[in-house]
């Protein structure tokens, strides 16, 4: 996996409480949650918009919002990274994964 194909995203949500679940489930099934409702998630392009379809799927678009904020390659995120002040959550390696 190139570091340079695949992007990291910010993704924090406010949806209602009859589909909040499951789009919490779905993102954590991408990513890791960093917050209660904002999650990181290392995705190519391809994944990404299989997500968004997903996540589209899923929301009343009239009443919920879900925001992506795309922060740059991994490449790139190797030499920025998170600033927590509290209580912080792991976010996944991205070395190669052995099944």
């Amino acid at each position: 996996m190139s570091l340079d194909d695949v992007r990291r995203y910010l993704i924090a949500y406010d949806i209602s409480d009859d589909v909040r679940t499951k789009v919490a489930k779905k993102l954590e099934s991408y990513g890791d949650r960093v917050q209660y409702s904002v999650f990181i998630v290392d995705a190519r392009p391809a994944k990404l918009l299989r997500l968004r379809a997903q996540i589209t799927d899923m929301i009343n678009e009239g009443t919920d919002s879900v925001l992506f904020c795309n922060l740059g390659t991994l490449r790139e995120n190797d030499r920025r990274s998170l600033d927590v002040i509290g209580c912080s959550r792991t976010i996944t390696g991205h070395g190669p994964a052995i099944l």
